[in-house]
């Protein structure tokens, strides 16, 4: 009976969920109608890998704002919900304008009271000063025509930038994006009243992105010292890699409740494909290398609390359970016990379950 065949009859119990006990039976008959089942090995090695410490961090935008409104009023409409993109200047709630239009209409009705006065001031200006060529009026009579003169003038930028004022209040009133981005959450609804500073919605822009992890004062230092700072982040096809952000910094001083430092890792954009904001990722900080016993990932049999890999012995495989540490990608798992360095370890550890199932040649790795 051809390899193949075996393992299409494991696929289909295994996707179908039949009972354990049932699949074995199965598919140690077929072994045993087959003959014996070459598995291949790979020894136990000790390898050198960066030594440090994981964390888990959070996603995070690098360009969010809350977007606050800036008047008075009855807030009339909100135009976004969360989720929706937003383009740049894009109308995103508006309140209601009575009190401002009032005011532009005050302000307008001041700005022609004092071009009034103003032009008052400079025919009377005008004709004191022509009085006082021809010797009819004094000196004293001329300074007080200048300085009502002076004073409409004021009076009239004072009114215009009454009116500026006005018109500012008044575009405050509609409430625009500042940038294209997202709508992260709403903090109002329509109907609710609006007041200068009270936040009205979160935005954000989808890139670039970058991952945050509160590091303990304790470990402040090793992480001040760490050469390489690595972030899992998912790939296109749905496995996991470690890539290194293009800015670390960290926030200068450590929050006096949790004991913690902040930390800011930006990511390189075209990494960052499938993260979202408020996705968890794990940070990982190296400070050297270590030597450390290393197993392939393809040796690694899990099943729900069981992480077990199988050992080649004279006669076959045994089952060993073993605590594993960090994951280095292509150099597979760290072995913290379970192992010794002479140990070979079966590839495929559900082939090497198999009734007379033998270790075949050691593979490299």
């Amino acid at each position: 009976m051809p390899d193949f065949f075996l393992f299409h009859v494991l696929h289909q119990v295994q996707s179908r969920r039949w009972l354990p006990g049932l699949a074995l039976l199965l598919i140690s008959a077929l072994a045993m109608a087959q003959g014996t089942v070459q598995v291949p090995v790979a020894a136990v090695q000790i390898k050198a890998v960066g030594n440090g410490f994981e964390m888990d961090g959070v996603v995070q935008p690098v360009k969010q704002i809350t977007v606050s409104a800036q008047a008075a009023g009855r807030l009339i409409s909100l135009a976004v919900k969360a989720g929706d993109k937003v383009q740049s200047g894009q109308l995103l709630a508006t309140i209601d304008d009575s009190e401002t239009q009032t005011g532009v209409q005050r302000s307008q009705a001041q700005v022609a009271q004092a071009l009034a006065e103003l032009r008052n001031a400079q025919s009377n200006f005008d004709r004191t000063r022509d009085l006082m060529r021809q010797g009819f009026v004094s000196s004293a009579a001329m300074d007080s025509a200048d300085a009502q003169l002076k004073s409409a003038q004021a009076a009239r930028d004072q009114a215009s930038a009454g009116a500026r004022q006005a018109g500012l209040s008044q575009g405050f009133t509609r409430v625009t994006a500042p940038f294209e981005g997202w709508v992260l959450q709403t903090e109002v609804a329509a109907g609710d009243l609006a007041a200068p500073g009270k936040p009205l919605l979160t935005l954000y822009a989808p890139l670039p992105l970058r991952a945050v992890v509160q590091v303990p004062v304790s470990r402040a230092s090793l992480v001040a010292a760490s050469g390489v700072v690595e972030v899992e982040v998912p790939t296109p096809d749905g496995a996991q890699q470690w890539i290194r952000p293009t800015l670390a910094s960290h926030v200068p001083g450590a929050d006096p409740v949790s004991q913690t430092i902040e930390w800011r890792l930006e990511l390189p954009t075209p990494a960052v494909k499938g993260l979202l904001p408020g996705q968890q990722v794990r940070v990982r900080f190296a400070v050297g290398e270590k030597q450390r016993l290393m197993i392939p990932a393809a040796a690694v049999l899990r099943r729900g609390e069981l992480t077990a890999v199988y050992v080649a012995m004279q006669k076959g495989f045994v089952l060993k359970a073993v605590r594993l540490g960090a994951g280095h990608g292509g150099l597979g798992f760290e072995v913290l016990a379970g192992l010794q360095a002479t140990d070979l370890v079966a590839l495929d550890p559900v082939r090497a379950g198999l009734s007379g199932a033998q270790p075949a040649a050691a593979v490299v790795q």
